[in-house]
């Protein structure tokens, strides 16, 4: 989860992650966090969601009705879980 590598000093991803940041941020680019993705690495690391909404350049993407009727049909369809919570449209920047 690149969320809790951003949010964790101490991960081996964080350095790739930040400069990742760091790179949007120059574009001026935002980065998209669904908020599924969020709420369960939260679940695991406690504050990781509060930490990643206080970014500059990232975007929680909400989960509503036609979120749920993509996820429900990807579901549906036999995609697991680990790749439907993060369903977005394309041409995004996507931190999961």
């Amino acid at each position: 989860m690149t969320a809790a590598a951003l949010y964790d000093p101490k991960d081996p991803l964080n350095e790739a992650v930040a400069a990742f940041h760091v790179q949007a941020s120059g574009a001026l680019v935002d980065l998209y966090a669904p908020v599924l993705s969020l709420k369960a690495g939260d679940a695991v690391r406690p504050d990781l969601l509060g930490h990643i909404k206080g970014l500059r350049f990232i975007r929680i993407e909400t989960f509503d009705t036609d979120a749920a009727v993509t996820i429900t049909e990807l579901l549906r369809f036999g995609h697991p879980w680990a790749a439907v919570h993060a369903a977005h449209p394309t041409g995004r920047f996507l931190l999961t």
